[in-house]
């Protein structure tokens, strides 16, 4: 009799999902996670302006149209836009800068209440709560309102702060979330170019704090498609950062097809990114983000928590220097065992 084979049931599958080694062993403080729409859409799918620029763009132009802050022809040419514009960031920039941010407060007003699947907030949360830092290219504070909903000290930030700032990038803030486009709730302090903040890029300061991020964390990119053609992102962390192949950040992706998606990882190896699929369906992204927080989780230790990551002696050099110390401790006690062996006799 034939045998048959049992196809893997939820469990299963998960038991075996694959992760990479060098991602799964760093300290969760070694870590840099940058959230986009995919985090939101998952957290909160009533809200179609979450899921995607598409659906963003979508709805505050319906806002604008009911609010009538924008000409009927400009909506009518935004409309055509996003049906055929492959560059959507852009064309949302576009569009909230010709007409009133606070269109955005009607897209997004009253948040908490359709925080419906909090899964990845969750995983999110118990990194930060062992020193991952988090940034993120939303409009939206929905980690913040679930962080909030948990007891814990919640702050959003954008860029124009420069205190806090330096303070989230020397990783003095562990519940800061930075909002580099800026947050919803401010729609005064939007920026949607680089030009936005001249008085930040133009701080030695600053951008010194920020692409040293670049060059001594590993950046996880979690949600994210745009967001290395983001303009923002370029200005604050890439430009300027020299040797990014040899870097190590990781992004994780929706595997949309073989030849797209390896397509993208040598593409994203240019910038030091190595890029990793949670499946091939979005609703495998939440029990992947749990299952990988979960496993980076385990590395932390307390002592290990104590070691600013973001110097240039990272932890595995504080490591090497610790084994080498040790190392040289134990040749010393040789060498007067020694001593005292040849004295004796």
């Amino acid at each position: 009799m034939d045998s048959v084979e049992k196809t893997p049931n939820k469990s299963e599958q998960k038991s075996s999902r694959k992760f990479l080694k060098s991602l799964i062993r760093k300290q969760p403080q070694e870590l840099l996670l940058v959230i986009g729409t995919g985090v939101s859409a998952a957290v909160a799918p009533g809200i179609p302006a979450l899921c995607s620029w598409r659906s963003c763009i979508e709805a505050v132009l319906e806002a604008a149209e009911q609010l009538e802050v924008l000409h009927p022809g400009d909506v009518a040419e935004f409309r055509r836009k996003v049906t055929k514009d492959r560059d959507l960031l852009v064309v949302a920039h576009d569009l909230i800068r010709k007409m009133s941010p606070d269109c955005l407060m009607e897209v997004f007003d009253d948040l908490e209440p359709h925080i419906q699947k909090p899964l990845v907030l969750q995983s999110i949360l118990s990194l930060m709560e062992r020193g991952t830092m988090v940034l993120t290219t939303n409009y939206d504070n929905l980690l913040e309102l679930f962080g909030q909903q948990q007891n814990k000290p919640m702050e959003s930030l954008d860029l124009k702060d420069k205190t806090k700032v330096l303070q989230w990038a020397r990783g003095h803030m562990r519940y800061g979330v930075l909002h580099i486009h800026g947050l919803y709730t401010d729609p005064c302090g939007l920026v949607l170019d680089p030009s936005g903040y001249k008085d930040v890029t133009q701080d030695a300061e600053v951008m010194e704090a920020l692409q040293n991020l670049y060059r001594t964390k590993s950046f996880l990119f979690v949600g994210c498609g745009e967001t290395l053609r983001d303009q923002i992102f370029q200005a604050l962390f890439l430009y300027s950062v020299p040797n990014k192949v040899d870097l190590e950040h990781y992004m994780v992706v929706l595997k949309e097809g073989e030849d797209h998606f390896f397509k993208q990882q040598a593409d994203m190896l240019l910038h030091g990114i190595k890029v990793v699929s949670y499946g091939d369906c979005f609703d495998d992204f939440p029990g992947y983000v749990q299952d990988l927080a979960t496993q980076i989780c385990k590395q932390w230790s307390p002592d290990a928590d104590q070691v600013d990551s973001t110097t240039l002696l990272g932890n595995a050099c504080q490591d090497c220097a610790k084994r080498k110390l040790e190392e040289n401790g134990t040749e010393v006690a040789k060498k007067l065992r020694q001593s005292e062996d040849a004295g004796g006799s």
